[in-house]
């Protein structure tokens, strides 16, 4: 098992950069690299790249909608070469909210969109032809009749590091996770509860392995929580810090009969606290929506507690086929490179 977590810039990118220099010398193997409505992330993974020397550096996601296939190819292939080959491209449809809101495009057809990027990717980095696609969403070069007419499949100029650079797909419904362990490297869930992903997500995995490519390997799995180790019961409480995520997400990331987020609470069994959380998060009472989260849903996907919890809640995850922990420290600034350096003693590997 592998140790991840995702940058956590609100403090300023730099100071957040230099800390996992820090924590990549402490045993960090993976640090993904968000990109909602802020800062770009590739920009950010360049940066990255050359502050470091051994960590993994991976898109936490990039939206499909945001760039072309080509182009979402290319930045992959630039960041994998600056890198040394360390890149890998976490990928994921986002939402209606943000793709619609903020980029202005129609938020259409995620599953074939998603299948037809992974396909078109590794095209490009194989560089075995010219590229032509020819799908229900993109085809390349564009036909006559939908452009100039002077369209020319191309091969990408560079000579990428690798031709086959990780895919990792951010997927919660049952037809887009399936579809993810038939095609991806890896697989991006969230609020990922280890006791209750089978029952949750067991048929889906297995409907999409059973279609999978035995050249892919097995599917990489990335998840976790807030990390905290200690004695006492204020090292428990820091998990009190997910209930404002929780709650954006379960009740804020979508409008009523279209929350990704709240449907997966309800498929947990917190059908009840999920609407209540909708309902009060969507009438502006943000701070009852966050008092409306169950304290089970924060323990389950958390890893706060003395080292004997914590060591049981990694072995939970473990059980559960996670392939990279992915964790975020709550040590502050001087303990944070501690904490990953406790997390590899009980990954042991």
């Amino acid at each position: 098992m592998k140790i991840a977590t995702m940058l956590s810039y609100a403090g300023g990118f730099r100071e957040a950069a230099r800390e996992v220099a820090e924590m990549e010398k402490a045993g960090l193997d993976l640090v993904w690299v968000p990109e909602a409505y802020g800062f770009d992330g590739p920009s950010l993974m360049g940066y990255l790249a050359a502050l470091t020397e051994r960590v993994e550096i991976g898109s936490g996601i990039l939206p499909i909608y945001t760039r072309t296939p080509t182009l979402i190819a290319m930045t992959a292939a630039g960041i994998d070469a600056l890198s040394d080959g360390r890149f890998h491209l976490g990928l994921g449809a986002s939402g209606p909210q943000v793709i619609e809101g903020f980029h202005g495009v129609p938020y259409t057809s995620p599953l074939g969109r998603t299948r037809e990027i992974v396909e078109i990717c590794r095209d490009v980095w194989a560089r075995e032809a010219p590229l032509v696609h020819e799908g229900a969403n993109y085809t390349l070069p564009l036909p006559p009749e939908r452009g100039t007419g002077l369209g020319k499949a191309l091969k990408i100029i560079a000579h990428p590091v690798r031709a086959r650079i990780p895919i990792w797909i951010a997927s919660l419904g049952e037809k887009n996770v399936a579809m993810t362990a038939e095609v991806a490297d890896g697989w991006i869930p969230i609020l990922f509860i280890p006791e209750r992903a089978a029952q949750v997500w067991g048929g889906a995995l297995a409907a999409g392995r059973a279609r999978r490519d035995p050249g892919l390997g097995e599917l990489m799995i990335t998840a976790g929580g807030l990390l905290a180790i200690g004695e006492g019961e204020e090292v428990a409480r820091l998990r009190e810090l997910q209930r404002p995520m929780v709650a954006l997400y379960v009740g804020g990331m979508g409008a009523k009969g279209k929350n990704f987020y709240n449907e997966l609470a309800c498929r947990y069994g917190f059908e009840k606290e999920a609407a209540q959380i909708q309902d009060l998060y969507l009438a502006g009472k943000k701070r009852e929506a966050e008092a409306a989260v169950p304290g089970e849903l924060l323990e389950l996907t958390t890893l706060c507690g003395p080292r004997s919890y914590v060591a049981e809640r990694v072995a939970a995850f473990r059980e559960a086929g996670v392939t990279h922990l992915q964790v975020h420290p709550l040590g502050g600034a001087a303990g944070n490179v501690s904490l990953i350096e406790t997390l590899r003693e009980l990954v042991g590997d």
